[in-house]
C-alpha cells in the first residue's frame, strides 16, 4: 500500500508540474474544446440534473462550466461544497452571483446546502482529476471527495473527468476506494470506458 501512495505522490507531482507549464491562453482554448465536447454528449444532452464543479487554478474547463451546463432545459445543476472533512455537501448553482471564494482557492455556491447524498440524484457527475487509464481509474489529488461522491451517484449515472491531452495515461496507481468514470473529455478526445 504504501508503495501505491508513493506512486500516486510522484505522479501527482509530475501532473501538476506539467499542468504549471500550461499558459494562460492555452488553458483557455483547452477550456473551449473542452466545454464544446462535453456540452456535445448525449448523455450531458439529455440529463436532468448535473452535478459539476467550478474550475480553478489549472484544471481543465472553463470558469463558467456551471453556467454552461445550466442553459440545459429544466436542468439542475449541483455544485460542490468542501466539508472540514474532505467530503462533498452540495448547492443548487443559481448564476454566477451565487460564487462565492471559499478555502483553498475554490468557489462554491452559497445557496441552501442538499446534503451530500443530493449528488445521488444526478444523471451525470462531472469530475476534476489530474489523470485517468483504459480503466476509468482516475487520479485526484489525494483528499478522497470525489471518490466519495463517485460512490454516491446511482447506477444509471455517467460520470466524467475533464482532462488535458497527454493526462489519458496506460496505468494509474490504484487503491481500493479509487473509483472509475465511464467517460474521459480531452480537447483532442473523447475516451469512453466499459462498466
Amino acid at each position: 500500500m504504501k508503495d501505491i501512495l508513493n506512486d500516486k505522490a510522484t505522479l501527482r507531482s509530475h501532473l501538476l508540474h506539467a499542468r504549471s507549464q500550461l499558459g494562460i491562453e492555452e488553458r483557455a482554448s483547452a477550456g473551449r474544446v473542452l466545454s464544446g465536447a462535453l456540452l456535445a454528449l448525449p448523455e450531458v444532452r439529455a440529463a436532468g440534473t448535473i452535478a459539476a464543479y467550478v474550475p480553478v487554478g489549472s484544471e481543465p474547463g472553463p470558469r463558467e462550466l456551471a453556467e454552461e451546463l445550466s442553459r440545459g432545459p429544466a436542468r439542475r445543476v449541483l455544485l460542490p461544497v468542501l466539508l472540514a472533512d474532505n467530503d462533498l455537501d452540495w448547492a443548487l448553482y443559481e448564476g454566477p452571483q451565487s460564487l462565492v471564494r471559499a478555502t483553498r482557492g475554490l468557489r462554491e455556491p452559497v445557496g441552501r446546502r442538499v446534503g451530500p447524498d443530493a449528488v445521488g440524484a444526478a444523471d451525470v457527475l462531472v469530475v476534476p482529476g489530474l489523470a485517468v487509464d483504459g480503466r476509468g481509474l482516475r487520479l485526484g489529488r489525494g483528499g478522497g471527495s470525489y471518490d466519495r461522491a463517485l460512490a454516491r451517484v446511482g447506477s444509471s449515472a455517467v460520470t466524467i473527468v475533464l482532462l488535458y491531452d497527454g493526462e489519458v495515461l496506460d496505468h494509474v496507481p490504484a487503491e481500493p476506494h479509487d473509483r472509475p468514470v465511464d467517460i474521459a473529455v480531452t480537447p483532442a478526445a473523447v475516451h469512453r470506458f466499459g462498466r
